[in-house]
């Protein structure tokens, strides 16, 4: 959808989701997942915000475990599950608010659940506290 006043492009999440985290998880966890030949995971970057967000499948099941919940929490990893994600521009940004890390090129989306497990299976081996 595009808001007409703004410009703004945004999807509703659903059957596509998205995780949020600190760019430096961020490039851990794709690094993790390109070796494992999870791809092409699509990725927005919000250079100013320092946070990169992937979008994928809707499958990601509830965390029950209370360290892991603080873990993700902590390390400010975000699940969106439903509301409005926000896409890059199709024009240059001057101001650079959302830019492609690496763009939506086929329908594929890596699944949630894989991204998040990733991201909590990096943050195991480091002292949050």
């Amino acid at each position: 959808m595009i808001d007409p006043a703004t410009g703004r492009i945004t999807m509703k999440a659903g059957m596509v989701g998205a995780v949020m985290m600190p760019t430096d998880l961020a490039r851990r966890v794709k690094n993790d997942l390109d070796v494992r030949g999870v791809t092409p995971l699509p990725i927005i970057g919000h250079p100013r915000a320092d946070m990169w967000t992937f979008l994928v499948r809707s499958d990601i099941k509830p965390i029950r475990e209370p360290e892991n919940v603080a873990r993700l929490w902590e390390a400010r990893v975000v699940v969106i599950r439903e509301g409005d994600i926000a896409l890059p521009s199709p024009v240059p940004d001057p101001l650079m608010v959302r830019t492609w890390v690496s763009p939506a090129i086929s329908a594929f989306r890596p699944s949630g659940s894989v991204v998040v497990h990733c991201a909590l299976g990096l943050l195991r081996g480091r002292n949050l506290r």
